[in-house]
């Protein structure tokens, strides 16, 4: 992780060597130093959205990388943007790649947050920023739940159950910690939990995720589970209601 706990990307098309990096996240020479590494020719940051453990070290890189592309949305003032996406764009890591990057807007966590989807040789993935976690969703700061259920349910929901999940951060063994006080029974998030403690003291991430098994463990993915509408009855008046129980989820 950069930072402490903060993940960044380096996405690579194998067949020409292009890449593009995945959120910098404040830590531009460990990245570059990562690139130098792999020997990856790196043309854009994929930025998801404005905050400076996601979007700092931008304007460094584009020192380092001359012509690199700063890639943000329209809607968040990503530091140095050099080139703004708006919902379901698709952009290319270069003219000479195949490779294709669809740009997904997801608020809720900020109004503007972008996650990249990427299909390429039946391999599907998501970076997901802060929007969604193993196991958890990034606060609501700029949205609300309203913002936020047609960005889990509708927009990444709504992708193939088996594209693998890249998020921004470690936070999955505080993530279940909660979740498994609001739906202590489900045997998926049980085994989940053992295999995540023993993942980080081992000091290997939990990360990647799928969507299919967030759908069984991720409480923020789970509002139709009539175990976690009875755990939070008594604090979400109509816990049926899907968005009043999201939101009281996330403010649990």
């Amino acid at each position: 992780p950069l930072n402490s706990d903060n993940y960044g990307y380096l996405l690579v098309d194998e067949s020409t060597n292009i890449g593009a990096v995945v959120d910098v996240s404040g830590q531009p020479e460990i990245v570059y130093d990562v690139i130098k590494r792999e020997q990856v020719e790196v043309r854009m940051i994929l930025t998801t959205h404005k905050h400076w453990d996601h979007a700092g070290g931008n304007e460094i890189m584009k020192k380092l990388i001359p012509n690199i592309e700063v890639i943000g949305s329209s809607i968040d003032n990503v530091e140095g943007c050099t080139r703004t996406v708006v919902d379901n764009e698709e952009i290319y890591l270069s003219n000479d790649s195949n490779l294709k990057i669809r740009c997904i807007l997801t608020p809720g966590h900020t109004m503007g947050h972008i996650s990249y989807y990427v299909e390429h040789n039946n391999e599907k993935v998501c970076f997901t920023g802060d929007c969604l976690f193993v196991g958890g969703a990034g606060k609501f700061f700029e949205g609300s739940a309203n913002d936020m259920y047609p960005t889990l349910y509708n927009k990444l929901g709504s992708l193939d159950p088996e594209t693998k999940i890249y998020c921004g951060h470690e936070y999955t063994v505080s993530n279940y910690r909660f979740a498994l006080s609001v739906d202590p029974k489900n045997s998926y998030l049980i085994e989940a939990n053992e295999d995540a403690i023993s993942l980080r003291n081992n000091g290997k991430p939990t990360v990647p995720s799928t969507l299919s098994k967030e759908f069984q463990t991720n409480p923020f993915l789970r509002v139709k589970s009539s175990d976690i509408q009875f755990s939070l009855c008594q604090v979400c008046s109509n816990p049926s209601d899907p968005i009043e129980l999201l939101a009281a989820i996330r403010e649990a």
